[in-house]
């Protein structure tokens, strides 16, 4: 049983076709496959075009071992993958590697050279090769829009979208959990513990999908141990008062004053507390960051 996809995020919608095909293999005593791809196709296809990254292979890992799914099969996508018509992916990949019985994907699935697969070709291909394919219908969710409502298909573009647009609760809705940032703290320059706030400054995989600048009120995690998540008021962006250029993702953990340097780390952000701000005076920024902190407390119960 054989689901095939990116699944950049595992947001809500890549939930529900993993859990399909995990129940359906069950039902049928089968074993449950997830198929996905590594590096993202469209940096193999237009080179210079990843999309921001919701999840690293490591984490999407998890987050599918977590839905009770048997085997994740990872390939390599390249460029002679890319040139594969619909009929030679479908015989090499699903019939000659992976025996697939049967196959589940969404109803926008698209495969082979071009996307000139769709589900209804994977079907008539299924007939020849002797597998079944079904499609799964959409995940989505209503919103409020112009005194009226719309329906906001989950889809990784829409997650992408809430977080460049520092929205995320809404990108917290659509994948079930606070949107995460994976990276290592390094050295930065100091100037937070000058202000008597020092901060993690944390270096990001390449892609990784940033949050809008401002600060936010997030859960810090240290990854690789046993411990309870600690609050953290975070700073997204390139500290305008004091004329920075470069964007940084700087973390004050709160009630913590540990050594962090080279640790490997997660930020899980849970509320937006402001857009980025030039302030006048350094007094000035000490009282807002204040209460960004003090705001922090209140929203993560703490």
């Amino acid at each position: 049983m054989v689901t095939i996809g990116v699944f950049d995020g595992v947001h809500k919608g890549h939930q529900a076709l993993i859990s399909q095909t995990v129940r359906t293999a069950r039902q049928r005593g089968l074993p449950s496959v997830v198929l996905t791809f590594d590096p993202h196709p469209a940096e193999v296809l237009r080179p210079g075009s990843h999309p921001a990254q919701l999840t690293t292979l490591t984490r999407k890992a998890e987050l599918i071992e977590q839905l009770g799914v048997d085997v994740l099969a990872v390939l390599p996508f390249t460029p002679e993958l890319s040139r594969l018509s619909p009929e030679e992916f479908v015989h090499e990949i699903l019939v000659e590697r992976l025996h697939a019985a049967t196959v589940i994907v969404g109803e926008n699935f698209r495969f082979g050279y071009k996307a000139r697969g769709t589900v209804e070709t994977l079907r008539e291909l299924g007939k020849r090769f002797g597998f079944t394919a079904h499609e799964a219908t959409l995940e989505g969710h209503s919103v409020s829009e112009n005194g009226g409502s719309a329906e906001i298909t989950y889809s990784s573009t829409y997650v992408r979208s809430c977080i460049n647009a520092g929205d995320v609760v809404a990108a917290a809705e659509a994948l079930g959990r606070p949107h995460r940032l994976e990276g290592i703290v390094v050295r930065g320059e100091g100037r937070g513990r000058e202000l008597g706030f020092p901060t993690a400054n944390l270096s990001l995989p390449a892609f990784s999908a940033v949050p809008a600048d401002g600060v936010y009120a997030c859960w810090f995690v240290r990854q690789g141990r046993d411990e309870e998540p600690l609050p953290a008021a975070v700073s997204v962006g390139t500290n305008p008062t004091f004329s920075g250029r470069e964007r940084t993702v700087e973390a004050f953990v709160l009630d913590f004053d540990a050594d962090l340097y080279g640790q490997q780390v997660a930020l899980d952000f849970v509320a937006r507390l402001r857009g980025q701000i030039a302030f006048d005076t350094t007094e000035e920024l000490v009282r807002h960051i204040a209460d960004d902190v003090a705001r922090t407390r209140q929203i993560l119960g703490r």
